[in-house]
């Protein structure tokens, strides 16, 4: 994708939808942490189920540590993988009680130290909570950068650093967001509906979907 069809692609997507948010709900930065560290390998529906019921009852790090694993995982037993979740997540709350107060680190390299957050959750964190213009590459961002031809790469790592260079800086907040909910609702895994998305004209995919 060349940089004029780029430029072409982000702002017809922000004109869309000029505020893009993520579809994990919460209502702080420590809330979101754990929404996202949850959301490893499912959905973001699965996930604000679970939430919504463990979040009123326990939504800090020590009210988290308070409920102990076993009462943790009766919370969130609907989502895949829920006790290697749980047991992350309880560590996770032990070191932000012991090493920051309580607080959700605002770096990556003290977000990656925390169990069960890899670079893309960090990314989201980093991206969500606090505004840096991160790339949390998901399974859709990575499908749609190659399939768009906007940014390919063999692996997310890769298809990250090349985002970063290529997004303008003037979508590079929101940028994921754009992405993510192109992949999951228009550019999708078994067949893009290129007739339905907004920015097929800008796209190296060929041939285009007709319906």
């Amino acid at each position: 994708m060349k940089p004029a069809a780029i430029e072409a692609f982000f702002s017809t997507l922000q004109a869309a939808n000029p505020h893009p948010v993520t579809e994990l709900e919460y209502t702080s930065v420590f809330e979101l942490l754990a929404a996202v560290l949850l959301s490893a390998q499912a959905t973001d529906v699965g996930v604000n189920k679970a939430t919504r019921k463990l979040f009123p009852v326990a939504n800090t790090p020590q009210k988290i540590l308070a409920l102990g694993q076993e009462g943790l995982e009766s919370y969130i037993k609907t989502i895949g993988l829920y006790r290697s979740k749980a047991k992350h997540l309880m560590e996770t709350c032990r070191i932000l009680v012991e090493r920051h107060g309580g607080e959700v680190p605002r770096t990556r390299e003290a977000l990656e130290a925390l169990p069960g957050v890899g670079r893309k959750t960090a990314n989201v964190v980093l991206n969500v909570a606090f505004g840096q213009p991160t790339m949390a590459v998901d399974t859709h961002i990575f499908r749609v950068s190659n399939r768009t031809g906007l940014a390919p790469g063999k692996t997310p790592l890769a298809v990250e650093q090349l985002l970063m260079k290529r997004v303008p800086p003037a979508y590079a907040v929101d940028a994921h967001h754009w992405l993510i909910l192109l992949g999951r609702y228009v550019c999708q895994a078994r067949k893009p509906l290129c007739h339905k998305c907004a920015v097929s004209a800008y796209c190296d995919f060929k041939p285009k979907t007709t319906g």
